[in-house]
């Protein structure tokens, strides 16, 4: 009983370190600018319907009604490129909302795909390969927590080489921070 005890503080102790280990926000190293309050840039710009760049579409962000969060399963289900904050490769909650309806897709039809791993062009090409791969990783990862087989997932990391939109400002940049799931 007290083994079993130990093991459990173990556990968690072992899970707080690496989460903040994880935490890092800093950009210098990356060579990534800060964005954020402290910029004055919306790091969420871009997104939603109307945001006229004609770019990242399939994402779902801002369609959609009733549902989950406020979409329906159809419009999570056309959500196929998540995105991602600056130099980080948590999962935002819209994100987990289409992984959920995706793994469940996934699970009943056995099908492969494939989950390519981007980066803004922000950051040394080998930093922006490694943070390209930790993002599709935390995709594979919820993905799996969700049922889904390892065997069905591939993981790709192009870090900066394939942006989605040409640009050296916030808005493309955060087009440019996402992890594609492609059937």
């Amino acid at each position: 009983m007290e083994m079993l005890k130990f093991g459990k503080v173990a556990v968690l102790a072992m899970a707080l370190a690496v989460a903040a280990g994880c935490s890092s926000k800093g950009g210098d190293a990356a060579g990534e600018g800060a964005v954020g309050a402290e910029s004055g840039v919306d790091p969420n710009a871009g997104y939603g319907a109307g945001s006229g760049s004609g770019y990242g579409s399939g994402s779902g962000y801002g369609s959609g009604s009733g549902g989950a969060g406020g979409y329906d399963e159809a419009a999570l289900r056309s959500m196929t490129t998540f995105y991602f904050e600056y130099d980080s490769s948590d999962l935002k909650p819209e994100a987990m909302r289409a992984l959920d309806v995706h793994a469940r897709d996934l699970k009943s039809s056995g099908q492969r795909v494939v989950l390519e791993g981007h980066a803004d062009e922000r950051g040394t090409r080998e930093y922006n390969m490694a943070l390209g791969e930790r993002r599709a990783k935390a995709v594979q990862h919820y993905l799996v927590l969700q049922g889904v087989s390892p065997a069905q997932l591939e993981l790709v990391s192009y870090g900066e080489e394939r942006p989605a939109v040409m640009g050296h400002d916030e808005q493309s940049w955060a087009q440019n921070r996402r992890v594609e799931l492609r059937r």
